[in-house]
């Protein structure tokens, strides 16, 4: 069964940095895409629509990010230890967010890809 384990969230004061590494497990054929979302509003997340994309990098290394981050935020990847990796620095109390790692990837036996979320991790940002 495959698996995204989110780490790294956490408070930080405006300025500050934080770090979130989101792993995959599981049999996994190839990752195409990895990135992450965020989830600004109150409550648990019940509609995809409701997350608001943040960055993403492709198997070849390309990226991509929301407007709102550029400059900020850094996104890479690890693809032999199947791990995404985002810096985020100088970060603004509107950062404040739970943040979910996000995953297109080929199951092993599988001849499609599929999406895969994380379960969440909480970034606060103070003023």
């Amino acid at each position: 069964q495959v698996q995204l384990a989110e780490s790294g969230g956490g408070l930080v004061q405006a300025g500050g940095s934080l770090r979130l590494s989101c792993e995959v497990s599981g049999r996994i054929f190839r990752i195409n895409a990895m990135g992450w979302y965020r989830h600004q509003g109150p409550g648990k997340v019940r509609d995809l629509e409701q997350l608001e994309f943040v960055a993403i990098i492709t198997y070849g290394g390309s990226t991509n990010y929301e407007d709102a981050v550029k400059g900020r935020f850094t996104i890479s990847r690890d693809n032999a230890r199947n791990t995404t990796l985002m810096q985020m620095n100088s970060l603004k109390p509107e950062d404040t967010a739970i943040y979910y790692c996000y995953a297109s990837l080929i199951p092993s036996g599988a001849y499609t890809p599929y999406d895969y979320w994380g379960q969440g991790t909480q970034v606060t940002v103070s003023s």
